[in-house]
């Protein structure tokens, strides 16, 4: 499974006020990761569950995980992240073995988010360094054997009242299904509008190349909501699908909460 569906990404960029507010600014839904952090001694918790369904010609597949992001800060502009889809299930109906179920725990991944530019509206983006490393860890059919990770380069952008623009960038080093390992590009890009301070809508893609050693691109993309309850507490519902690839679900649904504490 590509990297894309691995991580848990941002609730996008917010507005200057809601800055100055100190509003919880989690790292999902969607797929960019932000460029902010938590903040010197805040702990926050991103949670959820997504459903990923594929199919073909002969055989259908539901996987059901909870992708979870623990979040420390450490000191001013720094923090330290511990990141994993947790526990995952996967149910398969095929013509030739039937119905089939398999469970385990995902890999888990440590690292670090530097915020090195602090944004000033339109004039200045925000600018952050995302890095990740995944010891071989998890169990089952979903246990990695190879020490894989990323760095991401992440922004973001309040390019016009209501309006940010979340990109990244970044190269990974990842364990493919057939358990080789390979480098990949990747680039995300979030859309957002916020209609008001409580409510943010979202448009985002995802594109890794090559999705498996030796492949194609893969490409997603999803819409979706989040929305504020206070200012230590954010629910989500994302949805989206495989545009590319063979790695990607054809179609995919993500409910979730963070809380900052």
């Amino acid at each position: 499974m590509g990297l894309l569906f691995q991580i848990s990404a941002t609730a996008h960029a917010e507005s200057e006020g809601a800055k100055q507010e100190d509003l919880i600014n989690p790292d999902r839904p969607g797929i960019a990761d932000g460029s902010n952090v938590v903040g010197t001694g805040r702990f926050q918790v991103e949670t959820g569950i997504q459903l990923e369904y594929r199919r073909d010609r002969s055989s259908r597949e539901r996987t059901t995980f909870a992708p979870t992001l623990l979040r420390l800060g450490i000191y001013e502009g720094l923090e330290a992240r511990l990141e994993s889809n947790t526990y995952t299930l996967m149910k398969s109906n095929n013509v030739a073995d039937g119905v089939s179920r398999s469970d385990g725990g995902s890999p888990t991944s440590i690292g670090f988010k530097y915020n090195f530019i602090d944004g000033a509206g339109i004039k200045r983006p925000s600018v952050g360094a995302i890095l990740r490393v995944f010891p071989p860890s998890g169990s089952g059919n979903f246990r990695s054997r190879h020490t894989a990770g990323d760095f991401r380069l992440a922004a973001d952008w309040d390019f016009a009242p209501q309006w940010s623009l979340n990109p990244n960038i970044g190269v990974a080093f990842l364990e493919g299904s057939d358990n080789r390992t390979y480098m990949a590009g990747l680039f995300a890009a979030t859309l957002s509008y916020n209609p008001s301070k409580k409510l943010n809508l979202f448009v985002d893609m995802g594109l890794q190349s090559p999705e498996e050693k030796g492949g194609k691109s893969s490409l997603i993309v999803d819409v979706g909501m989040a929305y504020l309850i206070g200012e230590n507490l954010q629910l989500d519902l994302s949805l989206g699908a495989g545009i590319a690839g063979s790695t990607p679900p054809r179609r995919f649904l993500s409910a979730g909460v963070s809380k900052r504490f």
